[in-house]
This record gives C-alpha cells, sequence and structure tokens, in this order.
C-alpha cells in the first residue's frame, strides 16, 4: 500500500512498483498539494483518495513521473495530448522540431532539466551552420518555436504532477525584433492591379483575392466552391490547406475560432471568378479521368494541373515571377494581406472592421501590428477635420 511523508505544505506519496531483474523494488512517488482553502478533514479524505489512486496507477503501470526522460515523455505527449489537443499544423510543426531537441536534451529526466541546459541548446541552434538553407544560425524567431514547443511539453508534466514546475518559465524566451511592416504603397498597389490584367486567369484570380480581402495564405489555398456566393459577393473562410514533411497537403482548421469569417467582395472580382471557375471547369474536361478524382467532393479553386490541391510554395513563387517581369519590387506574400490592411486603414475603415476581414482574434491583435499606420490615418483626419472647420473658414 501507498506511504504518505508529509514535505511543507504538500506531501509525498510513494509505492511501489514491483522489482527489477535483480530484485531491486522498484519505487515510484508523486507529490500532492491540498488545494488553498481545504480543511483538515478534507485534506484527510483527499490524500486517502490520492494514495489508492496512484498505488493502483503504480501496480498497473500506468504511473509516469519525473524520472522518465524527456524524448520519452515527449513522445507519450504527442500520442496522449498533442493529436487530441492540438492544431494539426502545430502538431506537425512540433515533430519537426523535435528531433533536434532530442538530440540536445532527449536523454536528461524531466525533474533534472534545467535552465541551462536550454539555454545551452538555444545557444547551439545559433550558431553558424545550423541553418542548412542559410549558412547561418536559426534565427530567434525560430528558436523562439524551440522554446515554446519545449514549455508545451513541460507545462502538461507539471499538470500531470511529474514535476513541480516549469524549467522553461525561468528562462527568458528568445526575443524576436519587431519588424517593420513590409507592403506596397497605394500607387504600387495600383500599378500591380494594373499589371495583373495582362496575366493569366488564374494568376489574376490568386493575387486579386489576396489584395482585397487580405486573407492568409493557408485561408486561400483552403477555399472551395460552396465557399463563393456569387449573388451576394461573399466569401466565407472555413478552413485552411496546409503542407507538412510526411504528411503531404492536408486540410486543417483556421487559425482561431475568430479566423472563420465572411467577407464581402467588389462585384468585379466575383466576375472574374466566375470566368476563372468556367476556365477550370474547361480544363477538367480535357483532361476526363486523368483529373484527381480524390477531391471531387470539395473541389478547391486553386489545383495543380492535375486537380490535386496546389502546394502552399506554389502562389509565392508565382509571385516573384509575376513581380519580376513587370518591374515591381519584391515583396512576400503576406505582405500583400499587410497592404491590404493599410489601404483600409488609409482608406477611413474603422478598426474593428479591419481585423474583422482579416480575422485576427483580437482587435488589439490590429492595433498592435498596424499602429503607425493606425497613427499615420489619425494624423490624416486631424488634418482633415481642421481644413473643414478652421483653414476654410468663410470670409
Amino acid at each position: 500500500m501507498a506511504t504518505v511523508q508529509k514535505r511543507g505544505d504538500a506531501y509525498r506519496i510513494r509505492a511501489s512498483a514491483g522489482y527489477d531483474a535483480t530484485g531491486k523494488q522498484i519505487m515510484r512517488s508523486m507529490t500532492w498539494r491540498p488545494a488553498p482553502g481545504m480543511s483538515a478533514k478534507q485534506i484527510t479524505k483527499e490524500l486517502e483518495r490520492q494514495k489508492v489512486l496512484f498505488d493502483e496507477k503504480t501496480k498497473s503501470g500506468h504511473h509516469l513521473d519525473g524520472n522518465i526522460k524527456f524524448k520519452d515523455f515527449a513522445e507519450k505527449w504527442f500520442e496522449d495530448y498533442g493529436k487530441e489537443h492540438l492544431r494539426e499544423r502545430t502538431y506537425y510543426r512540433y515533430k519537426e522540431l523535435a528531433e533536434r531537441t532530442y538530440t540536445a536534451i532527449g536523454h536528461i529526466r524531466l525533474d533534472r532539466l534545467q535552465p541551462h541546459h536550454l539555454l545551452e541548446f538555444y545557444r547551439q541552434l545559433a550558431e553558424p551552420g545550423v541553418n542548412m538553407r542559410t549558412g547561418g544560425g536559426l534565427s530567434p524567431k525560430t528558436i523562439k518555436h524551440y522554446h515554446t514547443f519545449i514549455s508545451s511539453v513541460m507545462d502538461r508534466a507539471v499538470k500531470w504532477q511529474l514535476i513541480q514546475d516549469n524549467p522553461c518559465k525561468r528562462v527568458d524566451a528568445p526575443k524576436v525584433e519587431a519588424h517593420e511592416i513590409d507592403c506596397l504603397d497605394e500607387t504600387e498597389a495600383a500599378q500591380f492591379m494594373r499589371c495583373l490584367q495582362d496575366e493569366p486567369v488564374e494568376t489574376q484570380v490568386i493575387f486579386s483575392l489576396l489584395i482585397l480581402t487580405g486573407m492568409r495564405r493557408g485561408e486561400l489555398l483552403g477555399l472551395e466552391w460552396t465557399d463563393i456566393d456569387f449573388d451576394n459577393c461573399t466569401i466565407t473562410i472555413r478552413r485552411t490547406s496546409q503542407y507538412a514533411t510526411g504528411r503531404g497537403i492536408y486540410t486543417d482548421t483556421t487559425k482561431t475560432e475568430k479566423s472563420k469569417r465572411t467577407i464581402t467582395i467588389p462585384v468585379e472580382l466575383a466576375a472574374l471568378l466566375r470566368q476563372f471557375r468556367a476556365w477550370q471547369g474547361e480544363r477538367r474536361l480535357r483532361l476526363g479521368d486523368v483529373w484527381c478524382t480524390d477531391w471531387a467532393e470539395h473541389p478547391r479553386l486553386f489545383c495543380q494541373w492535375d486537380g490535386k490541391p496546389m502546394h502552399p510554395n506554389t502562389p509565392y513563387q508565382m509571385l516573384q515571377k509575376f513581380l519580376d517581369r513587370h518591374g515591381i519590387r519584391r515583396v512576400s506574400l503576406h505582405s500583400l494581406r499587410h497592404t491590404n490592411a493599410t489601404l483600409l486603414i488609409g482608406s477611413g475603415a474603422d478598426v474593428r472592421t479591419v481585423s474583422s476581414r482579416l480575422g485576427h482574434s483580437q482587435t488589439s491583435t490590429t492595433l498592435n501590428i498596424y499602429a503607425h499606420q493606425l497613427q499615420s490615418a489619425d494624423k490624416a483626419a486631424s488634418e482633415a477635420l481642421a481644413d473643414t472647420l478652421i483653414r476654410k473658414r468663410p470670409g
């Protein structure tokens, strides 16, 4: 039967998990801490319940404790927690980060993982040569992703009472410098739209949607024809299309619940979408049985040549070629989302409307990202009011 030892304001519960090959008894332990405000009687009753539960778990082999190594626990965390609670994109991203993390700290027991282990790992990630593409170290943003992954695992270990605290909380997360928003100004955006008219219809639709709606890349590629309401000129965003190594292209949920939204589009864009749908239908008829039937029930707007969903890297490659052809300075795909937001703000749209169209979970997110643009718009509004009421007084 499990035994109890009081240690400060907590209780240490120990139980036998049998014997190892040498005949040595295997002991497991856990710490239980009463909730604030519990009476002595309640503590006694709950402590007895915890003893019985812990004893049963230990004897059945279902008990974990801080002795488990980080890699072993993380794998269990992926299986028992990650698959159900993480967004699919986050799950596969963490899987990608896991390999390098296991090499550095996978052998360390949870109860012995200390801040200096993490700091050394982050230092190694920043060393030249770690990034195979650039030859330099990983960016602070990527290193912060590693920190978030490790912290998520350790947080769950605390909640499952394997350890008392999360060492990641005692380490400052790598600082990510705030980058100035890169987007097209009004003149560049107008040139962008003029040049689009000389492009194939698919190119026109992809970049018109991005710059006129501000939707994210994954949201764009997740669009299905049933999401387009031609009569009311609206698009409803319900899902995203993502890619992960070993998983391929898959459908995922939107970034947040607020990201599920309906956006009004200009009638000109609705007409262009009709033209694009007709073009896609003709291509599908020409290909016949070659056209992929796996996605027949959920036909995507943007596909590969054979009807399979478009790879997430394709729009970026298309954008760079388009910009080079027309002598427009290179910007990222996400810059078109920023362009949409800044032009809306410049046109006088209120923050709540901009936030809603972008699918931000909170208006404060919009305020933080576009603080400079909002300040400029506020100054312009002040000047316009002064022109009307002060500088243009009759007489």
